[in-house]
């Protein structure tokens, strides 16, 4: 018997009568419904995600806009082929893992600071979702990754799915988080529709003509590409207008000067390192490696070998290593060995082989870059024109 969501000492889930009596699809039978569904039959694409001005917007203009984008193909794809492994697994009446369920979902809820029953409920409520979505989901997750090498391409497009596998996809994206990210890019576009005054016919002419590169089809067809997907041509005119918007302050944004004058105030933490690592599995073999390596003048390939240690090449950027990691990283120079690292129920001796000032002409650093100069300048713009609504109640 797997119990869900943080068990307690004595083995009996945080959550109050909910128990997977077997881990085997369809879950949502074998599940008790902890959670209520909302008292009113609404569409989760109707979901409120954000308001501008007197205008709100619901869950489906962010996904709508996000297709006019092609942004959505790649999370499309991967939803229909999860849902045909859970038919697969379905079919094959084959036991999931119902402890690795259980940390998913244990691990989502502290991601979201979810660390009452009470508070958990209120999350799902707020965004139209029950428990059984909620398993339901991880379910999903796991068979997608047992059925991987099983599952063919599946190829239905987004406007032709049915009312049920769409509704299934939005939640598909509000638990992913997916959601958030494109509510966010929704808003940065209506903040600078807002704040472009005087938007230039050009760029409105050459948003048009990346629509229709973007999607393959000739200005003939948008009618049809609109209707399957229930949209109109105002529609899609206001979509022209927000993309043109947000990509003149965007080109406007992204200029050498002000790269450079973010990566001189970046510089240290944009430093890339490279390293050397072996992993030990106690204290007294670390602090030998130690010593082989510090004061006998051994290479860290040849220790590992010697000891028959893994060993692996690996290169990060400082941001992306805790605030501990960084200071102890920063205080070594390049050829230096750091002290032994523990890691889990075992140990790491990691030699810096080099340090690399951030460059804009490396990819990495300039998105980066971009992405700071991008995030502080439409937060700003959001903060004056629209007001997030995802996670009110629904």
């Amino acid at each position: 018997m797997v119990k869900l969501l943080r068990p307690d000492s004595d083995g009996v889930s945080s959550f109050p009568n909910i128990v997977i009596k077997k881990p085997r699809l369809p879950l949502r039978k074998e599940v008790e419904t902890w959670v209520r569904p909302p008292s009113m039959s609404v569409s989760r694409h109707d979901l409120i995600v954000c308001a501008c001005g007197k205008q709100r917007y619901p869950a489906r203009d962010a996904i709508d806009a996000a297709i006019f984008r092609g942004e959505l193909e790649v999370k499309w794809k991967e939803f229909l082929e999860a849902v045909e492994a859970e038919k697969r697994s379905d079919e094959l009446d084959v036991d999931l893992d119902g402890a690795a369920i259980s940390s998913a979902t244990e691990a989502f809820r502290y991601e979201y600071d979810l660390i009452t029953a009470e508070e958990t409920e209120a999350w799902l409520a707020n965004r139209g979702l029950t428990l059984n979505d909620f398993v339901d989901y991880f379910a999903r997750r796991c068979c997608a990754n047992g059925f991987y090498e099983e599952i063919g391409p599946v190829e239905v497009e987004y406007q032709c799915a049915s009312p049920e596998l769409r509704e299934l996809f939005v939640t598909e994206l509000i638990l992913s988080g997916e959601l958030d990210r494109l509510t966010t890019a929704f808003m940065w576009r209506l903040a600078a529709r807002c704040a472009e005054k005087n938007l230039h016919p050009d760029a409105v002419a050459v948003a048009e003509q990346k629509f229709f590169d973007r999607h393959e089809i000739e200005p003939a067809q948008l009618a049809e590409w609109l209707g399957k997907l229930g949209r109109d041509s105002e529609w899609f005119n206001l979509m022209l207008v927000i993309d043109a918007s947000y990509r003149t302050r965007r080109d406007r944004l992204l200029v050498p000067q002000a790269r450079q004058h973010e990566l001189a105030a970046l510089r240290l933490s944009l430093t890339r390192f490279e390293t050397e690592i072996i992993e030990l599995e106690s204290r007294d073999a670390a602090k030998e490696a130690f010593f082989c390596v510090r004061e006998d003048g051994m290479s860290m390939e040849e220790v590992a070998i010697e000891g028959r240690y893994p060993y692996r090449r690996a290169d990060f950027i400082l941001e992306d290593i805790s605030l501990e990691a960084q200071q102890k990283f920063l205080c070594v120079c390049s050829g230096q060995v750091l002290k032994p690292i523990e890691r889990g129920d075992g140990f790491e001796l990691c030699r810096i082989v080099t340090k690399i000032e951030p460059r804009l002409e490396d990819p990495r650093v300039k998105s980066r870059i971009d992405q700071r100069l991008l995030d502080r300048h439409f937060s700003e713009l959001v903060s004056k024109y629209v007001e997030r609504r995802l996670g009110e109640p629904f």
